[in-house]
């Protein structure tokens, strides 16, 4: 359990998905009556609905460094377990976060292709059966809004949610500065994956940040 200090433009709703529990379970935590009603400045009790944060020690800590491929920075092991589910979030999250995972371990491991849509596209598709094309600065467009939908959002608090879509427009490097880049939340509070495992996710050298919620 947690506290966090409700903030002017804070709902519930994205309070719930941001922290990985549910409106219902928020309201009842905090006898709140009318969920469409908290007020700025106010203290919430947060009780996430698995563990309170993904375990990112694990017994594996793998290989750091890795230089960087076409398209965007170099990245390195997530530091977690393989093959686990992060906790938190929604279970489309959850399910898209290791679908994410296997695909990025499945084309560069720990260093970029320069196809970061591609794993992306792969991932969605695999965990959610969701056909979605284009590339890293084509994907938001292209994420179906029936499916999936744009929350406002930091990236640190993105990454500590599983199974997230970012989108950059532009990044510093050549073909970035054309393709963008995308990837996909761990749910570990620092990293993401594409065509590889981006450890240390940040916007560094990036611009046009969005961020994108599976509907459950």
């Amino acid at each position: 359990m947690s506290n966090y200090r409700i903030r002017p433009g804070d709902t519930l709703s994205g309070l719930a998905a941001r922290f990985g529990t549910s409106v219902q379970k928020l309201a009842r935590d905090n006898n709140i009556s009318n969920p469409d009603l908290i007020i700025s400045g106010r203290t919430l009790r947060i009780g996430h609905s698995g563990r309170d944060s993904f375990d990112a020690g694990g017994g594996r800590q793998g290989i750091r460094g890795g230089g960087g491929g076409r398209g965007v920075g170099g990245g390195a092991d997530v530091g977690g377990p393989t093959g686990v589910a992060p906790t938190g979030g929604t279970e489309k999250g959850r399910r898209l976060a290791e679908a994410a995972r296997a695909a990025a371990m499945g084309m560069g491991g720990y260093n970029s292709q320069g196809l970061c849509a591609t794993g992306v596209s792969r991932a969605i598709r695999n965990a959610l059966g969701i056909g979605v094309s284009g590339n890293g600065n084509q994907i938001d467009n292209n994420l179906p809004r029936d499916k999936f939908r744009q929350v406002d959002m930091s990236l640190e608090d993105a990454l500590k949610i599983p199974g997230l879509v970012l989108t950059w427009e532009s990044t510093s490097t050549r073909l970035g500065s054309i393709y963008g880049h995308t990837a996909v939340t761990l749910g570990d509070g620092h990293s993401s994956a594409s065509d590889f495992i981006e450890r240390n996710t940040t916007n560094s050298g990036r611009s046009g940040f969005k961020v994108f919620v599976p509907i459950e």
